[in-house]
């Protein structure tokens, strides 16, 4: 397979992440391409000193790598077969997978990118927004060695810490699937422990202090705790996010046939709370689906 330089990288999906780590790739002296569906968006690439993409097709066109940091692999799927872009990168180019979907479909996709002359590289991530803008993500890379070493200048603009998970795509997705269990489980199990305190009339705030130095701490008690005291916290990451990803977590386990039950009632939990029209507040707020199921509002009887 022939190989192309990296020195402009198309970049599709310029969203609250997208938008933060195509800014890094330039502030790294890449020439960047991006094209998203919101004009806003692209308008403010453009401003950073980016390039502005009428079409997906176009952010592909001359490009060494290609990265997708779109929702799902439904629109990873569309942007590069009916939008043209897979066409449009040069022989050799790499597309780079960045966004969370199942480890199934992303095997499926690079089978396809692959057979036609181009490489694949299975990339999520994790660290959201803030780390997004800090340039600080955590990359677990699925490809080839050699196809790894290529694009390692282009994960390492966005990311401080880059994996290399496994030799097969759909190996780095199974790596973030894993991470987004621990995470969905550990910030529901957070907010029923929470709502059994309030269910007695604990002080809640008092409680996450005592368990932020116990054996019960964790980074994500101290991250997400506080925010579950507040009405309306800020988002960092919203509750949708986790219906999407546990949901992704609950289909890798039906094709492995893993059981998962503790992911199962955390899906139900985030779903819920979304059920309700809190889908876009933080994903902190799941506890209001405990408050609703135990009588409790505000952390109080």
């Amino acid at each position: 397979m022939t190989t192309v330089g990296l020195t402009t990288v198309g970049f599709i999906g310029l969203g609250s992440m997208g938008l933060p780590m195509a800014r890094n790739l330039l502030a790294k002296g890449f020439a960047v391409r991006g094209f998203d569906m919101r004009a806003e968006s692209v308008a403010a690439l453009a401003a950073a000193g980016g390039a502005a993409a009428a079409t997906a097709a176009d952010a592909a066109a001359g490009a060494g790598a290609l990265v997708l940091m779109v929702v799902n692999a439904a629109q990873a799927e569309a942007v590069l077969f009916d939008g043209g872009a897979l066409e449009a990168l040069p022989a050799g180019g790499s597309v780079v997978l960045m966004a969370t979907c199942p480890p199934a479909a992303v095997a499926a996709l690079a089978e396809r990118v692959e057979a036609a002359g181009r490489r694949f590289v299975d990339a999520p991530v994790s660290g959201g927004v803030v780390g997004a803008v800090a340039g600080s993500l955590s990359i677990m890379a699925a490809a080839p060695a050699a196809t790894l070493d290529l694009v390692r200048p282009v994960l390492a603009a966005m990311g401080d810490k880059v994996f290399h998970v496994g030799e097969k795509p759909g190996q780095g997705a199974t790596v973030k699937t894993v991470n987004q269990l621990l995470c969905g489980v550990h910030i529901a199990v957070m907010a029923e422990a929470f709502a059994l305190a309030a269910k007695v009339g604990v002080d809640l705030a008092v409680l996450l202090e005592i368990m932020s130095g116990s054996a019960a701490s964790s980074w994500m008690l101290k991250d997400r705790g506080p925010r579950m005291l507040e009405a309306e916290p800020g988002v960092t990451s919203a509750v949708d996010i986790f219906v999407k990803d546990l949901g992704i977590v609950l289909e890798a386990g039906r094709d492995a046939k893993a059981a998962l039950p503790l992911a199962a009632v955390a899906h139900q939990m985030f779903l819920a709370t979304s059920g309700r029209g809190e889908g876009a507040m933080d994903d902190s707020q799941v506890i209001r689906s405990y408050h609703a199921v135990n009588g409790t509002v505000g952390g109080r009887p």
